[in-house]
């Protein structure tokens, strides 16, 4: 398919998605151990779980018993393969199922799989078919329960998965958070007819109520009114059309407004009410969108009804008459806030269309629960939300008609809410919507795009051995590249669009090629040069007044945090003078009084008892961690708190990973006796954060991390770092003290919250006792 001349430059890269080369639908079916299947009336929803093979850097420490020469570094980097678990889901229309059928045939080597679990209507037509092709028994479960188990995963694991529809916003998409507990909730799933189900748990819910008057009675009548047999173009005549021309209006009645019945003059009397007197023809168009609003609102009132009954304000939407329509979406919200004057919100699911799949996945998958992880989306492998307004796209439009993917990865470990978040439900870990700013969108794709020249240098230059290194990376640069685009055209792709969702796609591209840690070699230099200096940097305070020395302190942390390859400004400055140095680095610092300045509160706290436990977000290798945070945090323990510190479980820029610090800590101690004694004593303990991201998001935390914040009365947290302190957790509220800060590296942004580049930001947050400190 061709694109209509003068298409931007991204449009190339767009074309080729339309039709993928199957290697990259059905990615990794070599290692496929189950399938799942559900077959609707037009779409095929495919599902199966594969491994992955792919690259880790791994540290090491080297045996130092030895006598130890100057030029050894500090550890030793390995490459090594390491196999996870992913789950796939593919959609497509039912034309295609031969074909697929034919190619999963042709790639299917484990013979292992001798069952795919089926459901939904169509799974009956095809049984024979996919039996015979596959050489797989088709073992059919029940579609309502699939559904439900689909919801609640999605629910679960995706954290922008539900969101309000808006047509007149900036931003059609309001993306929901993920609320910890996800039940009770009405699921109203609308397809030839209309099924209300209430979820109460996992595995508990009820069908209370339905209509048969649903998605297939406006596709019948549809047909009978228009002559239109095709679902979409009903839609599409409906969004053209004027319903008042057909309806029965209140004014058309009573000549206005029914005052003493609080009833509006342009309020729907009657549905179809002046076919009866009129004699005129009317339109196809008007026809359709009289029909869609007589069933969307028949549909709203009763799942109000159903909602108020069972006191539940959560009210989920789905089935194939949804199935992401604008028109149907807008009407449904608009008759629920109608009906329940706003005290419910009609959501939608982002991955609506693939719920039975998969659910029907995971009852056949409940010999190794799924359930016992936690899962991501790997946004390099799904295709996200696209717009189905068909005004909007033609090309994506096309392309939603063949094929839509989403995969999921398994997480090392549970994640779980920081026990100390005011609020869960409230928690936004975001600062800035960016698919709701455009000016901050164009800004932030904009940095990304100019940023990818210098990612792909790195990545290479992280493997110098390997011949094939750079075609890797020009692979990788396609990918990032073609995922901006998208994402200029659909901010909503993938959810909120934020500085870190860009970050995160970012980091899955580059392991998507097996880059799994562009940043290792830097680091090591840099932590190596950082400890040098350590021993002199502590030493240093000694001669300190008290005052001076916690201003010292500061002042260190902060200047440690300049130092990030993440930052461009800086990047610029470390490739050019790798001399630049700490002292350099606080020189550049912003003078007080800061851009944000808690700084005089926060020492009069000092000057109070010290607080039992702090958990620090620790942000940058070398200097950042070694030079800024460890001084900072000697001081604490000598205080008498006990000190938690959380680092990335994987890499990200050049953040340091727990498995790093580990041994930094180690080579600290060595150095250091007041280290040394509070790792002994269990005073200091290091833990992963469960994140390979260079923000961080408190509602998803490694559950050990969890446990420990809360076994150790925890009553301090800090967090440093632009991507964890500004574009994430800014106005995030804890139930504790929290030291937020951070030199903001980038000018715009700088700008944005009123100051100049290297500004400091130093928030320190007391919780008020009225919001019920624990």
């Amino acid at each position: 398919m061709a694109l209509s001349g003068g298409a931007d430059r991204g449009s190339h890269s767009m074309d080729k998605s339309i039709t993928l080369p199957p290697d990259e639908i059905f990615r990794n079916l070599e290692n496929a151990k189950r399938f799942a299947i559900d077959i609707g009336g037009s779409l095929t929803k495919l599902a199966y779980y594969s491994t992955v093979q792919h690259k880790v850097a791994k540290v090491r420490s080297f045996d130092h018993s030895a006598k130890e020469t100057d030029g050894d570094p500090l550890y030793e980097i390995s490459v090594q393969e390491e196999i996870t678990a992913r789950l796939h889901f593919i959609k497509f229309e039912n034309a295609y199922i031969e074909t697929c059928l034919d190619f999963i045939k042709d790639h299917l080597v484990n013979t292992e799989t001798k069952v795919i679990k089926a459901t939904g209507g169509g799974a009956y037509k095809f049984k024979d078919l996919i039996e015979k092709k596959l050489k797989l028994k088709v073992d059919k479960e029940d579609e309502m329960t699939c559904l439900i188990k689909g919801c609640n995963f999605v629910l679960k694991n995706i954290p922008h998965e539900a969101f309000v529809y808006a047509k007149h916003a900036d931003s059609e998409f309001r993306f929901q958070n993920t609320h910890p507990d996800i039940f009770p909730y009405l699921l109203i799933n609308i397809g030839s007819g209309v099924s209300i189900v209430k979820v109460e748990a996992e595995d508990k819910f009820e069908r209370i109520g339905g209509s048969s008057i649903g998605g297939g009675t406006f596709w019948g009548l549809g047909a009978l009114l228009t002559k239109t047999k095709r679902f979409d173009e009903l839609l599409q005549l409906a969004s053209k059309g004027q319903h008042t021309n057909v309806d029965m209006l209140v004014k058309d009645i009573y000549g206005g407004a029914y005052g003493s019945l609080g009833l509006t003059g342009d309020l729907i009397a009657s549905s179809f009410g002046k076919s009866a007197t009129t004699d005129k023809e009317f339109s196809k168009e008007d026809m359709a969108k009289s029909l869609l609003h007589m069933i969307s609102n028949d549909i709203g009132q009763l799942a109000c009804l159903y909602a108020k009954l069972h006191n539940l304000t959560r009210v989920y939407f789905g089935g194939f008459f949804i199935r992401g329509h604008p028109v149907t979406m807008h009407t449904i919200t608009y008759s629920i806030n109608f009906f329940t004057k706003g005290e419910v919100q009609a959501l939608f699911l982002r991955h609506e269309g693939y719920l039975g799949a998969i659910g029907a996945f995971l009852k056949g998958a409940e010999e190794d629960n799924p359930n016992q992880y936690s899962w991501g989306e790997n946004y390099a492998g799904s295709s996200g939300l696209m717009s189905v307004s068909p005004d909007l796209n033609p090309v994506q439009r096309a392309r939603s008609g063949t094929f839509d993917m989403l995969e999921m990865d398994r997480l090392e470990r549970q994640l779980v809410n920081l026990p100390l978040l005011q609020d869960p439900t409230s928690y936004i870990p975001d600062t800035v919507d960016l698919t709701e700013d455009a000016l901050a969108r164009e800004y932030w794709l904009y940095c990304f795009e100019e940023a990818l020249d210098g990612v792909v240098k790195r990545a290479i230059a992280s493997q110098k051995d390997q011949p094939e290194a750079a075609e890797r990376a020009e692979k990788f640069r396609q990918k990032y590249c073609h995922k901006l685009q998208t994402l200029r055209h659909q901010p909503f792709a993938y959810g909120s669009l934020t500085v870190r969702s860009l970050l995160d796609t970012r980091e899955h591209c580059l392991n998507e090629f097996n880059f799994p840690d562009p940043y290792s070699k830097i680091k090591q230099k840099e932590n190596d040069m950082a400890l040098k200096y350590y021993l002199k940097v502590v030493k240093s305070f000694e001669e300190l007044s008290w005052e001076q020395r916690q201003f010292t302190l500061v002042k260190g942390l902060l200047a440690g945090n300049v130092f990030d390859w993440g930052a461009k400004a800086v990047s610029d400055v470390l490739e050019s003078d790798p001399e630049f140095g700490f002292e350099q680095a606080k020189q550049q610092l912003q003078e007080r009084p800061w851009l944000v300045d808690a700084y005089n509160q926060w020492i009069e706290r000092l000057k109070g008892p010290p607080h039992k436990c702090a958990l620090f977000f620790v942000d940058n290798s070398g200097i950042d961690i070694i030079l800024g945070v460890f001084p900072f945090i000697r001081e604490l323990l000598i205080r008498g708190t006990e000190v938690v510190l959380a680092s990335n479980s994987g890499p990200a820029l050049n953040d340091v990973t727990n498995s790093e610090l580990q041994i930094l800590t180690e080579r600290i101690a060595a150095m250091d006796p007041v280290i040394h004694t509070a790792l002994k004593e269990d005073r200091l303990a290091l833990v992963q954060n469960g994140s390979s991201s260079p923000c961080l998001d408190l509602s998803r935390l490694d559950k050990v991390l969890a446990t420990v914040v809360r076994e150790r009365g925890t009553d301090l947290v800090i967090i440093e770092g632009m991507g964890r302190a500004i574009h994430t957790n800014y106005y995030a509220m804890l139930s504790c003290e929290s030291l937020k800060l951070a030199v903001i590296k980038n000018s715009w942004l700088a700008e944005r919250l009123g100051g100049k580049i290297f500004s400091v930001v130093f928030k320190y947050e007391v919780p008020s006792k009225a919001q019920g400190q624990h």
